[in-house]
């Protein structure tokens, strides 16, 4: 064998050691992230260059390595019993406030994915002295998954514009309102689909509106708390300075970590709004403000905001080049994502008839009238349970008799074979529902 032949088999043995060293790495630390998810979520080892400003007053309750502890408890079925332990108002106004959960039993919490929301039921004073009403809403999670507390970030609903005479939401004024450090509220188990993607190799964008910025502040908490690699966009919007959500927080993170990127956008600043220090661009966020900042197709993309942003944004990522399983979005309000879908009797087809089987009543369906079955049904005097109106929290699920179903999205909640959500369906074929 000749010398160059000597050398060039020994370079080659040494580029596959090395590639091998960097396979077993990568290996390891993917290994390492799955397990603080499985086994330690949320309580994973902290990186001093890259921390969250409330690391520092948790380090005495959440101050654990990921090696001594125990497996973390399976989700608690129904509702259970949680202490508001404290409440803290988020921006200048105090719309936008707190409220730290704490199980009643003091029972070690179970894991959740960042992003996933938390479902209420409450009992809403009702006019009448004494009585009450239930109603059921969901609530982002905004903050790291813990194994002590819970924390969501509520916005208090205001009167529809020009209606100031009508009444704010129910369920955000009661707890701005009445509930209090000591108020025992009754909890779902965290749940939801939107949720952060833990071992994904892509740089990450986070695109949030208004109280939209709820869940992507418990990614951006996890994503600091575990040191991820990954490159971080936010790009959030607001009308102006005074609904500004945790600002402070949102640039300690910035100054903290550099490989986190912010980027603050005012629909409608103030004079008291200072361009450069407060917010970056005046306007909203569009497509032309990401492609300026961005190579679109090699991200992953969180967008949560209101209905008319997630339906100008989400078609035009994908109209730009983005892979649709790239994109995950969830849509704040009322209404879903709307893709410009028509309904089947818009199309020509026969008058769809919706019944009613335990009354036996029947009703024509209009899509002109009505969005989703749930709206029908409400029209006719029939109560339902309802909660977030949105396919998230499988409150309306109601047992097809006979009929089909089609949804406005994807369900969020796992509804069973043979059910539906009223609140995003709408019936394709004459309908039967037990109710």
């Amino acid at each position: 064998m000749s010398t160059a032949t000597l050398s060039s088999l020994i370079g080659v043995l040494i580029l596959g050691q090395v590639a091998g060293f960097a396979l077993v790495a990568r290996h390891r630390y993917r290994g390492k992230f799955r397990a603080l998810q499985t086994q330690a979520f949320g309580d994973g080892p902290r990186a001093p260059s890259y921390r969250t400003p409330s690391d520092a007053e948790e380090e005495n309750q959440d101050n654990v390595d990921p090696g001594e502890l125990d497996a973390f408890p399976s989700a608690w079925t129904g509702y259970k019993e949680f202490v508001v332990q404290r409440r803290t108002p988020e921006d200048r106004n105090g719309d936008v406030c707190s409220f730290h959960l704490a199980p009643a039993d003091g029972a070690r919490l179970p894991a959740f994915r960042p992003g996933q929301y938390l479902t209420f039921k409450l009992e809403i004073p009702n006019g009448d002295a004494g009585s009450t009403k239930s109603v059921v809403r969901c609530y982002s999670l905004s903050d790291r998954p813990r194994s002590d507390l819970y924390r969501v970030s509520i916005k208090r609903v205001p009167a529809p514009p020009g209606r100031a005479e009508l009444p704010g939401g129910a369920a955000s004024s009661h707890f701005h309102d009445l509930v209090r450090e000591g108020t025992r509220l009754a909890v779902r188990a965290p749940s939801g689909h939107f949720h952060l993607i833990e071992d994904g190799d892509l740089p990450i964008v986070l695109i949030a509106g208004g109280i939209g910025i709820t869940p992507m502040l418990s990614i951006l908490n996890a994503l600091a708390h575990w040191a991820d690699p990954r490159e971080v966009w936010l790009f959030y919007g607001v009308r102006n300075g005074t609904e500004h959500i945790m600002k402070e927080h949102l640039e300690t993170l910035r100054d903290t970590h550099p490989g986190f990127h912010l980027r603050v956008v005012y629909a409608d600043p103030s004079d008291a709004d200072i361009p450069g220090i407060d917010y970056h661009h005046r306007g909203y966020i569009d497509i032309r403000l990401l492609q300026e900042a961005l190579n679109l197709a090699r991200y992953e993309y969180y967008v949560c905001g209101p209905p008319p942003m997630m339906e100008a944004l989400v078609p035009a990522l994908e109209t730009a080049g983005v892979p649709a399983w790239n994109i995950h979005y969830e849509s704040f309000g009322p209404a879903s994502l709307n893709r410009g879908h028509t309904s089947t009797q818009a199309q020509g087809k026969s008058p769809i008839t919706v019944r009613f089987g335990k009354s036996g009543t029947s009703v024509s369906w209009d899509p002109s009238a009505s969005e989703s079955l749930l709206e029908l049904i409400e029209d006719q005097g029939i109560r339902v349970d309802s909660g977030c109106r949105a396919g998230s929290c499988g409150c309306c699920e109601t047992r097809i008799e006979a009929g089909e179903v089609l949804y406005r999205q994807q369900p969020d909640a796992d509804v069973k074979p043979g059910h539906c959500l009223l609140c995003i369906a709408t019936p394709s074929t004459d309908l039967t529902l037990d109710i």
